[in-house]
């Protein structure tokens, strides 16, 4: 790895696995201390562990984001622990139960608000008074196709993730003078808990690209916006989804299918 974080200090959330897993990998890799942060305690502690087993540095802070109490002990141990942030990584988020709209109720509604939006906003908000003070930071907030457009039956996740662009753009502004960047980044259809062959493989068709995502192909993006390679990119969403916001139609459904397009081999002749 090039460095690029060399003793930056990463808080990453919803880290037990997943995007949050290969993020905080490659944010070690790169040489940034890495807080391991999840509700699943054992989940937290066993990446924090792989990360040491690497050499790197990471520590494991079991935590609610729903919960200000529980951001504030996350913070603050942080603060004890290395003694600054620089930067901060919003990856932890609910995408069930999945409930169309007329079956849904309030405690649904709220459940989802208060982990991905209200969390996304108590995590902020610590870390840019922190950020501030030491002259400037990175944070990167972790939204979905379901910002601008809709999944059926994921109403308040939808509304959460276009709520959480529409927060990284309003931070972009406000913390901008202090040299704080912040941004989203847009996973497409990541394979985040093992499909299997045939799930992937219907995926992929409606994919431009041809494929499902992994976890790993969020951590590159993310090491970029965390880096100074990005130091003039803020308020912008970085989408990551193999073409498939970038398309009218599926390719199941469309005009001139993948199905009919030239053969490599034909080309080759």
């Amino acid at each position: 790895m090039t460095g690029k974080l060399l003793n930056k200090v990463a808080i990453i959330t919803g880290a037990a696995k997943g995007i949050g897993r290969a993020i905080a990998h490659r944010y070690a890799l790169e040489g940034a201390k890495v807080v391991v942060v999840d509700i699943d305690a054992t989940g937290a502690q066993t990446v924090a562990n792989e990360i040491i087993e690497m050499e790197g540095v990471a520590l494991a802070i079991p935590t609610d984001i729903s919960s200000k109490e529980a951001v504030d002990h996350l913070f603050d141990q942080t603060l004890a622990s290395f003694g600054t942030v620089d930067i901060l990584v919003n990856n932890a988020g609910l995408i069930s139960p999945m409930i169309h709209f007329l079956e849904a109720d309030y405690e649904w509604w709220n459940r989802i608000i208060s982990v991905n939006l209200t969390g996304t906003f108590l995590c902020c908000h610590r870390a840019a008074h922190i950020m501030a003070r030491n002259g400037g930071g990175a944070i990167i907030n972790m939204s979905s196709g379901g910002a601008t457009r809709a999944h059926r039956a994921f109403a308040a996740y939808d509304a959460s993730k276009g709520g959480i662009e529409a927060f990284t753009r309003a931070l972009a502004l406000d913390l901008g003078p202090y040299n704080i960047r912040v941004n989203s980044l847009v996973p497409g259809s990541i394979d985040t808990t093992g499909m299997d062959e045939e799930a992937r493989k219907l995926r992929g068709i409606n994919i431009p690209i041809g494929r499902v995502g992994e976890s790993n192909d969020m951590a590159g993006p993310a090491v970029f916006l965390a880096s100074d390679d990005a130091s003039y990119v803020t308020g912008h969403a970085v989408t990551v989804d193999g073409g498939m916001l970038a398309q009218q139609r599926s390719a199941t459904v469309d005009i001139h299918p993948p199905t009919k397009f030239p053969k490599l081999e034909d080309l080759l002749k």
